[in-house]
C-alpha cells in the first residue's frame, strides 16, 4: 500500500470528506510534507501511525524540522484533516446531548482520541498504582506521558520572537492554532462552548490525562482563578451537566498546586478518588437543608519558614444516594 494512498483512504473513512475530495486531500498533503517518498510503500493501517510515517517524510524533504515541537505542530496539521470544525463539533455535541448526555460526552472523547489530541500511546507510559496505609489505600500516578524539555528546543525558544498570543494554555484562542515552538500545537484542538450560570464556559480534554477522560472546564475569559462561592454552584453545574463525571477545582494559592492560576478552570473525569468513598467525619447539618449532609476534612501543611499553612479542601456532599464535590 502506498502511504499517501492509504493516508488520504482513511481521512476519508474517518471524516466528512467523500471519495470526490480525494484529489485535494493528496494535493494538501503534499504541501504540508513533500511529494518525495509519498508514494513509498507502507505496512500501516492505524490512522495515527500513518500520520507519524508522513511526519517523518516531511522532515526528511526539509518541510518541517526535526524538534519534537516542529513536528508536533505539522502532525496535528494532518490530523485536522479528520477533525470537523468547531461549529460543527459543537452542533453535533448538542443534538446528541438532546438525546443522550452519555453518548454525547462519549462521542466527543472519541473525536479526541481518534484525531490524536489525547496522546493515548504516550499516556500508556504512565504508572499508577495503590498501596494501603492506615488512612487508606493511597493512588499514586507517575506520569510518563509528558514530553521531557528537549535542549535544543529550549534553545531555539530563546530564539523565538516573544508572542503573548494566545495569553496561556487554557485560552479560547488555543482552538486551532498551529503552535510554535515554545506553545503547543493545537490545530485539531476543539471546544464545547457551554455555560454556567451567566458566564459562558468551555470543556476540552487533556492532552496528557492523569486519569480516566481528564477534561478541563475553562472560563472563556483570561481572568485569574479565584475560588469563592461561586466556585461550588458551578462545580454542581457541572457534574449535572456531565454525567458520571466528578468536577474539582485547584487552589487559587501558588504555593499550594502547579496550575495555571492566570486563568480560571476546573478538572475533572471519570475517576473515583479516595475522597469520594472515604467516611464521612466530623458530619453537620444546614439550617433550612435538612435533606444535604456535609462533613470536612482539615489538612495542616509544614511550610518553609515553619509557619503552618491550613489548606481547606471543599466537603463532601450528600443529598439522597448522590455525592458530589472535590
Amino acid at each position: 500500500m502506498k502511504l499517501l494512498d492509504t493516508f488520504v483512504a482513511k481521512v476519508i473513512e474517518a471524516s466528512d470528506y467523500t471519495e470526490d475530495d480525494m484529489f485535494y486531500l493528496r494535493n494538501r498533503v503534499l504541501a504540508l510534507v513533500g511529494e518525495d517518498g509519498a508514494e513509498q510503500e507502507t505496512q500501516e493501517t492505524d490512522l495515527i501511525a500513518l500520520k507519524e510515517e508522513l511526519v517523518d517524510l516531511a522532515v526528511k524533504n526539509g518541510k518541517v524540522g526535526e524538534l519534537m515541537a516542529e513536528k508536533d505542530c505539522l502532525g496535528a496539521e494532518l490530523m485536522n484533516f479528520i477533525t470537523p470544525i468547531p461549529s460543527q463539533v459543537n452542533r453535533r455535541f448538542w443534538d446528541t446531548y438532546a438525546k443522550s448526555p452519555q453518548q454525547a460526552v462519549a462521542d466527543f472523547y472519541d473525536l479526541s482520541k481518534r484525531n490524536d489530541y489525547i496522546k493515548i500511546a504516550a499516556i500508556a507510559k504512565n504508572i499508577a498504582f495503590t498501596t494501603p496505609s492506615q488512612y487508606g489505600d493511597i493512588q499514586i500516578t507517575i506520569n510518563l506521558s509528558k514530553p521531557e524539555k528537549d535542549p535544543k528546543a529550549i534553545a531555539a525558544a530563546k530564539l523565538t520572537k516573544a508572542s503573548s498570543y494566545p495569553k496561556c494554555q487554557l485560552c479560547m484562542e488555543n482552538e486551532g492554532y498551529q503552535g510554535r515552538i515554545n506553545h503547543p500545537a493545537r490545530a485539531n484542538h476543539r471546544i464545547i462552548r457551554l455555560n454556567l450560570g451567566d458566564e459562558k464556559w468551555g470543556f476540552q480534554y487533556s492532552p496528557y490525562a492523569y486519569f480516566n477522560e481528564h477534561c478541563i472546564i475553562l472560563n472563556t475569559e483570561h481572568v485569574p482563578m479565584v475560588i469563592s462561592k461561586n466556585t461550588f454552584a458551578q462545580l454542581l453545574d457541572i457534574v449535572d451537566i456531565f454525567p458520571g463525571y466528578f468536577a474539582g477545582s485547584n487552589s487559587d494559592l501558588p504555593i499550594v498546586g502547579g496550575s495555571i492560576l492566570t486563568h480560571n478552570h476546573y478538572q475533572g473525569g471519570r475517576h473515583v478518588f479516595p475522597m469520594e468513598i472515604a467516611e464521612l467525619d466530623n458530619e453537620f447539618h444546614f439550617k433550612g437543608y435538612s435533606d444535604v449532609t456535609a462533613s470536612y476534612s482539615i489538612h495542616y501543611t509544614k511550610l518553609y519558614d515553619d509557619t503552618q499553612s491550613l489548606s481547606r479542601w471543599s466537603s463532601c456532599l450528600s443529598n439522597g444516594n448522590s455525592r458530589a464535590g472535590q
